[in-house]
């Protein structure tokens, strides 16, 4: 980002100066004659001032480590060794700081590009803040109108306006569905889910999901459409990883056909599901024990006689390095533990 296009560091550090904001009076919990509400009410004000100056304090923190980051790119040995030594002394992780300095970026965007101007930042809640910088632009849109008007922003207004947006312009809701969105019929909040999921999907899955709800435009239909688009997308995304169903001897739609005619389409997208992660498992297991019997192998090479509690360490390490793998799952002292043991062979059958 071009320094001389950023926000002036000085009108934004008067605009979301909170000192004013924190003398502020937090109400006595003993107080029999303050009532629930009011209590709830003070008390919710002051969280939402504490919320703004952390949002304000996150946005500075991640300009600094910014500017640390880029100094380091333009001196430093152009692995980023120094910033990372300068994030370690204060006790910050890597993903901890790149996620500060996303939202920094993402306040700059919205401050040059004009949708908001730097005492409107104060409107948001934090999480309010993020949520609106990861949303799409037009949304960004929506949502800084509506603090650049003085209203309060809170995750739910960024949800409301980001679901009524969705719910008006996707191509993949028929136009009966839009029409009671717009006259308040059926929630918005009811549809943006549906099309979350069907983005998913291919074309053809998507048309049968469209017109099971053109023909019943209803909030049931709905629920019952998006939970079927979800299912829909884990079978789908899971059956490509599974190697066991790569066979010319089945057909994964037919299959899929008949898990919706007989609605079991969820236990079969659970199942095929768990299928890929069990491969995925096993050649970890499979990796892992490898290489566990090659560096049991090099440390009974190097220990001997001298070395007696070495050699202890390796005998108690035999159940996980001979072919039949034994490990006890649960507390040995309690009676629903088990021991679980797994014979690997090769593929011609015999053992590895």
């Amino acid at each position: 980002m071009n320094p001389a296009s950023s926000p002036s560091a000085d009108s934004i550090a008067a605009a979301l100066d909170p000192s004013t904001d924190l003398n502020f009076a937090l109400p006595n919990p003993e107080d029999e004659n303050l009532s629930e509400f009011e209590f709830q009410r003070q008390i919710e004000l002051a969280w939402q001032v504490c919320d703004r100056f952390d949002l304000q304090t996150d946005i500075w923190r991640g300009r600094i480590m910014r500017t640390v980051r880029d100094r380091e790119k333009r001196g430093g040995d152009g692995r980023g060794t120094g910033f990372l030594n300068w994030l370690r002394d204060r006790e910050i992780t890597k993903s901890q700081a790149y996620s500060l300095i996303e939202l920094a970026e993402s306040a700059d965007t919205l401050l040059q590009d004009g949708m908001l101007e730097p005492e409107s930042v104060n409107n948001f809640s934090k999480r309010a803040f993020i949520e609106t910088a990861q949303s799409a632009p037009e949304v960004q849109q929506l949502v800084s109108d509506a603090a650049q008007r003085g209203e309060q922003i809170t995750r739910r207004e960024v949800r409301q306006i980001s679901d009524e947006w969705i719910a008006m312009t996707s191509d993949l809701l028929p136009a009966e569905l839009k029409e009671k969105a717009a006259n308040n019929t059926i929630p918005t909040r009811y549809l943006a889910p549906l099309v979350k999921e069907m983005e998913k999907l291919p074309v053809p899955h998507r048309e049968t999901l469209r017109t099971e709800v053109m023909l019943n435009p209803d909030i049931d239909t709905l629920k019952q459409v998006t939970a079927e688009a979800r299912y829909l997308a884990k079978y789908l995304e899971a059956a490509v990883q599974v190697q066991a169903l790569d066979s010319e001897n089945l057909d994964l739609e037919q299959a899929l056909e008949e898990a919706l005619r007989i609605g079991c389409l969820n236990a079969t997208a659970d199942l095929v599901k768990q299928a890929a992660q069990l491969e995925q498992a096993t050649a970890k297991l499979y990796n892992a024990w490898t290489q566990m019997n090659k560096l049991a192998e090099r440390v009974f090479v190097d220990s001997g006689s001298s070395t007696p509690q070495l050699r202890n360490l390796l005998s108690h390490l035999e159940p996980l390095t001979s072919q039949t793998l034994e490990v006890q799952l649960g507390d040995p002292e309690s009676p629903l533990s088990h021991m679980v043991r797994l014979r690997l062979l090769s593929a011609d059958g015999g053992d590895e």
